[in-house]
């Protein structure tokens, strides 16, 4: 390491670390190949990773990108003029203005990596397409990288299509959950409507700058297809676009990975992939095997008439998107309602509130790893499950929202809910538990908690963060103390 620092220096060492993936200070010919492939040009066929042959006579279809860049203003840093962050750092950002390539034609069989593993699942059944590999035990996976590896299995079609709006696609997130997950919406007899959820981001920028990661919230969609996957009658996968931020973005700012970390977030109006029509046949043959039609000299596809589908199964699509998001996190076991909604359900319900009031997006949670603890432990655990159920009613939301919400004067009860919140917020999660008023009655900052759990018992000197013996987590124990004191305080004001 010193005699590579002394050759390379800082910058380079950084750059070749970021290519030596196993970090045996050795490029293997695999680890060079994105520096071969920017210097020469040249990229060759990534066919072999597919899992069989598929054969080019078969139906193809195609697909367009639809793509509006990042809106600058949205950033929380545009508020001062993006005051000292270099042009360089923001650079890739700013040239991503359309997608890599606006259409593109694939063979419909590449998307058998969508089909279900068995044939006997119920609908809504989640299965993982791509598994996510972290957990909170396992940490997150490197900033220092430019290239993404190579896609394998299922990750090739996955990458294939989201290298239509860049060309670095991670297909596997940094951080947890990672991975691609998905259900079966509808069923008929020859095909199935499958609704999918992505957890992928980019890297937008190359040597000799530093690395920017874009990391949307999700990418979600479905695939309409035959269930031998020779016929793709519908795709569209898009990034939702109906909240006021739904894309994190980080960059480094020197040559290590414990450089300084620029973190921001901002909204992308759209990132959309859709199919022109259903795949099509390249060429028709008789039962002899004779070609009967083909494609015109002019290249115009063959048109053809599909028969309607008609389903025999099928759920709501809030419904399927919602057994994905619980995939993902299962600590949205219980429903986490908008802010206001959260408020009339809780004055219909005479419950509290339980609010999570965060900086950024939840998913996926890169930033503030107080709030990914949160999420991956406390929230998930089946005694808090059971007494937020129980007893509250819950929402979470962004700083920004209920800013803009506390702003807006239309609506004088809806804007003090949002004042009394902002009123007691912290850096970077703040959970909260009050009326359905709006009143706190008890509120803790994620860093606090976390700093609570991590102690030794005897050393907690309030009793309202006391441990309890009942379980062994100590982060369980003292979520449910937090969550059992709101209710003793609330109880003067729920009585009946």
């Amino acid at each position: 390491q010193e005699l590579a620092l002394k050759s390379l220096g800082n910058e380079g060492l950084f750059l070749f670390s970021s290519l030596d993936t196993n970090k045996d200070l050795y490029l293997s010919p695999e680890e060079f190949k994105p520096i071969a492939e920017k210097l020469t040009g040249v990229a060759p066929d990534s066919g072999s990773e597919e899992e069989e042959a598929l054969d080019p006579d078969g139906e193809t279809l195609s697909i367009v990108a639809k793509f509006q860049p990042l809106v600058m203003e949205t950033m929380t840093k545009s508020k001062d003029g993006f005051l000292g962050i270099s042009h360089v750092a923001l650079s890739g950002l700013r040239n991503w203005t359309a997608p890599a390539a606006p259409m593109s034609v694939l063979l419909a069989r590449q998307f058998k990596a969508f089909l279900p593993p068995k044939n006997n699942l119920d609908l809504g059944d989640p299965w993982w397409i791509i598994p996510s590999e972290l957990n909170i035990f396992t940490g997150y996976l490197s900033n220092n990288r430019f290239y993404p590896p190579p896609p394998k299995g299922k990750e090739v079609i996955i990458h294939r299509l989201l290298s239509m709006f860049h060309p670095r696609p991670f297909v596997k997130t940094r951080f947890a959950p990672q991975g691609a997950v998905a259900c079966i919406q509808a069923s008929s007899s020859f095909y199935y409507t499958i609704a999918f959820r992505i957890h992928a981001e980019f890297q937008l920028n190359e040597p000799p700058n530093f690395p920017f990661w874009f990391s949307p919230g999700q990418f979600t969609g479905y695939i309409v297809l035959s269930k031998d996957s020779s016929h793709v009658r519908d795709f569209r996968l898009f990034v939702p676009n109906n909240r006021s931020l739904n894309v994190d973005m980080e960059w480094l700012y020197g040559a290590s990975e414990s450089s300084n970390m620029e973190v921001d977030i901002g909204y992308l109006p759209q990132m959309e992939l859709e199919s022109t029509g259903p795949s099509i046949p390249t060429v028709i043959h008789d039962e002899n095997g004779n070609i009967l039609d083909s494609r015109d000299p002019s290249g115009e596809p063959i048109q053809f008439v599909f028969e309607e589908i008609t389903w025999q199964q099928q759920i709501p699509w809030q419904e399927a998107a919602h057994r994905l998001e619980v995939a993902m996190y299962p600590f949205k076991k219980i429903s986490y309602l908008p802010f206001t909604e959260a408020f009339e359900r809780a004055q219909a319900e005479k419950k509290l509130v339980h609010s999570i009031l965060l900086w950024e997006p939840p998913v996926p949670f890169p930033v503030a790893g107080s709030g990914r603890t949160l999420r991956e432990t406390v929230l998930e655990s089946s005694p808090i499950l059971a007494l937020l159920n129980e007893s509250f009613i819950s929402s979470w939301s962004l700083v920004k929202e209920l800013e803009e919400l506390q702003s807006n004067r239309e609506n004088e009860f809806h804007s003090k809910l949002a004042e009394l919140h902002l009123e007691k917020y912290n850096f970077p999660v703040e959970m909260i538990i009050c009326l359905p008023n709006g009143t706190v009655i008890h509120h803790i900052n994620a860093n606090d908690f976390l700093d609570i759990t991590s102690m030794k018992p005897e050393d907690v000197e309030s009793s309202i963060f006391s441990f309890s013996t009942n379980f062994e987590d100590p982060s369980t124990a003292t979520y449910l103390q937090f969550l059992k004191e709101g209710l003793h305080r609330a109880k003067p004001y729920l009585q009946p």
